[in-house]
């Protein structure tokens, strides 16, 4: 398999550190046993990347104001030429020809004529000029905001033409070794794409467009701009020459004394070749000053430096370049100033030239992932529906020659999909999340048969996509839409995007095994995983239905168990996969599926009970218990699945395990208490566990101490008095040392805490189980006032204390017996004594 992650073939960069970063997969918070604030918990944990769109950034410096003001220069020199040009026309339309006609002398005449022919044209032809410098410098079809398409659609289109002929041009350089140069940069650039260029298949390519019939390479548009190039800089040249030869010599003719009709015709002249001569220079020096910037200065190379294009970006600095003097010369000097290659780029997206589509896409991208300009372009783009639109429509284009075009897509929406409100806006157009589901290239063949699945068909990378990449973009864009609990409704309920999903979780024995695995087909893995992860701990209804899909996929379970049985050397992938099975042990039905899978059980326990391990894999072990512990509640077939693994006298023994210690005492409590009466005589080995079950309750606080209080009362259930008796003097403590503790514990937690909910409830139950005991402990709680503190109790309890789990702020699993009913058996038998 071929998993190119490079630059070169179109593939995203990898960020290796990612999978040693395991601060975001081990987090140590609130668990499922206590409530917690659910989606908001989830969005600020990643507070970086869910910043508003609206936060206060430090203004960057945008590479393109060097464009737009070295536009504004040019277009000063253009329209100050173009002012003397028209003034000089008029005077020698209205002054000169008019006045004096047929008083000039021959060579006046001629000359007159020659400097007006020569700047009327490039006069009146200067609103067409940079149409044609789009086709002569760049090989895009219909050149952009100011194109060739309203030369194409004009019905003077041939008179045009040819006055467009005979005017001057301006050019960035010689165009023809620029525009090779350019190509082959391109072309190295892009290797994939040199056999593939996408061309419109109904409209005419701009600069192979024959002008003439039977004109061949003369007349094609690309080739005019050449001629026209050098036209306009030997037209100049020869208003130079034609203004100073006059201006020196001054031979107008003599005028006779007397003839008033020539008198002033020298002053006219001089006025007329002064404003000629005035007017070539300027534009002389716009074209040294384009020149020198250009070609000496390096500006656009520059530009494109700062903004990190490579070599390709060339064009889409010109582009912009050319768009920004065009606005400056064609309307105010100061258009072009409000232009920024961000709003521009925008607008080229919604080009039909796929050329233009990926100019725009590639400069979106860029800034979209460019540290300096990021918050700022994901800013405009947010706030701009019908980019955002345009985008994800771009997903779907499965075309091999838009594979750039789509991947840059999914790259910006991926970035964006980071932003809080920016997600949402994603994930509200419609169709997003099938377009988003298409990156996923897996599925599997239809079979044909009710009795049997499809076979999963995986698709490659080849010479010419990289589907892969598609792969990797789809998970990460999904991943950070499911931060959003609305969004992870609208994932669940996308026709087939789940069992995508979950195919992607599948790792295979050799593959976890592999010593030259490929980064990337372990980072699919764990995206995959940890977007089913944030799925299934979505809370509410939304959560119940996504636990119920996920868990229905007939994949889901036994693809976690492989990660479980063969990942060792990955531990944050068997972390991901633990968390989910504990997600899913929300549900019931979830629950039985899990455990009636086979070897599920077991080897959460390996993990569970695995010693020695490196520290990175400490939480990893810590999971397995809370996953155990929530497959144990409330279900008594995996009570029975977990006794059939013998395992009881060694979560006795993890009871003095510090780190194992609070998930065994849980486990063990749930399999006292759901088993039933059937398995009574195969608990009754936890009765060795009172001693240390004692010493904990008595000198521990917070956490271990509810969940040993809790494990107590159904521990001395299978213990005689006498036997009781002996583990109260193995474990160094009173009866009424006990008691003495538990009405502390009451008094302690006026109200339910928060983290610890049941400490109270688990408190007056083994109250209750010593009261019962023994007639001399209802005398030891009398003399506690007992009574008075559980009156407290009553006046005070709360919903909080119901439950067994909480999903966010939701109980789950209530407890058979109320914390009112329990209190009333202890008020009752303080009174029958």
């Amino acid at each position: 398999m071929d998993h190119r992650m490079s630059t070169e073939e179109g593939s995203i960069h990898l960020k290796i550190s990612e999978l040693q970063k395991l601060s975001e997969t081990f987090s140590s918070g609130a668990t499922i046993f206590e409530p917690q604030g659910g989606i908001e918990k989830r969005e600020s944990s990643n507070a970086d990347s869910m910043s508003p769109t609206t936060t206060t950034t430090p203004a960057i410096r945008a590479p393109e104001k060097k464009l737009t003001l070295f536009a504004l220069q040019l277009a000063v020199l253009e329209k100050a030429a173009t002012g003397l040009g028209t003034l000089g026309f008029i005077w020698a339309t209205v002054v000169l020809l008019g006045g004096f006609a047929i008083k000039l002398d021959k060579t006046d005449f001629w000359f007159i004529t020659i400097i007006l022919l020569i700047e009327g044209t490039r006069i009146f032809s200067r609103s067409h000029e940079l149409e044609w410098q789009h086709q002569a410098t760049w090989s895009i079809a219909d050149a952009g905001i100011n194109s060739f398409r309203a030369l194409r659609s004009s019905s003077h289109f041939l008179i045009r033409t040819v006055k467009a002929f005979f005017g001057p041009i301006l050019a960035v350089q010689k165009p023809s070794q620029h525009t090779r140069e350019l190509t082959r940069t391109t072309d190295a650039a892009s290797p994939r794409f040199r056999d593939h260029h996408r061309m419109p298949t109904r409209t005419w390519k701009s600069s192979d467009v024959p002008l003439l019939p039977f004109s061949q390479w003369v007349f094609l548009s690309r080739n005019v701009s050449k001629l026209l190039h050098w036209l306009q800089i030997i037209s100049a040249l020869a208003c130079v020459v034609l203004s100073l030869m006059k201006l020196i010599k001054h031979n107008y003719g003599e005028v006779e004394k007397g003839d008033d009709d020539k008198k002033n015709r020298q002053s006219a002249l001089n006025i007329f070749y002064a404003l000629a001569l005035a007017e070539a220079l300027l534009f002389l020096t716009e074209k040294a000053y384009w020149e020198w910037k250009v070609i000496y200065q390096k500006l656009l190379d520059e530009v494109n430096k700062e903004c990190e294009f490579g070599p390709s970006g060339m064009v889409s600095i010109r582009r912009f370049f050319y768009d920004a003097y065009s606005r400056c010369v064609n309307g105010s000097i100061f258009d072009g100033l409000k232009m920024d290659m961000v709003t521009f780029a925008m607008d080229l997206l919604d080009s039909t030239s796929p050329d233009e589509q990926l100019i725009g896409v590639r400069i979106l991208r860029q800034f979209a992932m460019h540290e300096r300009f990021s918050s700022d372009t994901l800013q405009k783009i947010g706030i701009n529906i019908s980019v955002i639109e345009r985008l994800v429509e771009m997903l779907n284009w499965t075309d091999p020659q838009d594979e750039e075009i789509r991947r840059s897509a999914a790259e910006i929406l991926s970035k964006l999909a980071g932003k809080k409100q920016n997600s949402l806006r994603v994930a509200g157009i419609p169709g997003a999340m099938e377009s988003i589901s298409s990156l996923l290239q897996t599925n599997r063949r239809n079979s044909g048969a009710a009795d049997e699945i499809g076979e999963k068909n995986i698709i490659f990378d080849h010479a010419n996509y990289g589907f892969w990449t598609f792969n990797h973009l789809g998970l990460l864009i999904l991943k950070k839409l499911a931060r959003n609990h609305d969004n992870c409704g609208k994932i669940g309920n996308t026709r087939g995007l789940l069992p995508k999903i979950i195919d992607f979780t599948h790792a295979e024995e050799r593959l976890l095994k592999d010593e030259n695995v490929a980064t990337s087909q372990i980072l699919t893995v764990k995206r995959s995983l940890q977007l089913v992860k944030m799925l299934a701990s979505t809370t509410g209804s939304t959560g119940r239905h996504l636990r119920k899909e996920i868990s229905e996929i007939v994949f889901t379970i036994s693809n976690i168990r492989d990660i479980l049985r063969y990942g060792g050397k990955y531990p944050m992938l068997q972390k991901l996969g633990i968390d989910i099975l504990t997600s899913l042990s929300l549900e019931e039905d979830a629950t039985e599926r899990i455990g009636g899978t086979g070897g599920v059980m077991k080897e959460l326990f390996n993990i569970f009970f695995k010693e020695k391990v490196p520290e990175s894999q400490i939480p990893v072990r810590i999971a397995a218990g809370e996953a155990l512990t929530m497959l144990a509640l409330e279900s008594r077939s995996n009570c029975y699945h977990i006794l059939k693994l013998h395992v009881l006298e060694r979560l006795i023994g993890a009871l003095e395990v510090p780190l194992l210690r609070e998930s065994a005492a849980r486990i063990l409590r749930n399999l006292c208490t759901f088993s039933g009466e059937d398995y009574f005589n195969q608990l009754k080995g936890v009765k060795v566990a009172a001693p240390t079950v004692l010493q904990a309750i008595m000198s521990e606080e917070n956490k271990l101490q509810e969940v040993m209080v809790g494990l107590a009362a159904h521990v001395f259930k299978f213990m005689t008095s006498e036997e009781a008796r002996i583990m109260f003097d193995k474990a160094g403590i009173t009866e009424a040392g006990l008691a003495s503790k538990l009405v502390q514990i009451l008094k302690k937690h006026q109200y339910p805490p928060i983290k610890t909910p049941r400490i109270r409830r688990f408190a007056i139950e083994l109250v209750i189980w010593m009261m019962r005991d023994k007639a001399t402990n209802v005398c030891i709680f009398k003399d506690l006032e007992m009574e008075m503190v559980l009156e407290n109790v009553l006046e005070t309890t709360a919903e909080l204390e119901s439950f067994n789990i909480f999903s966010g702020t939701v109980g789950l699993s209530r407890h058979s017996t109320t914390i009112h009913s329990l209190a009333e058996i202890v008020l009752k038998l303080l009174a029958d004594k």
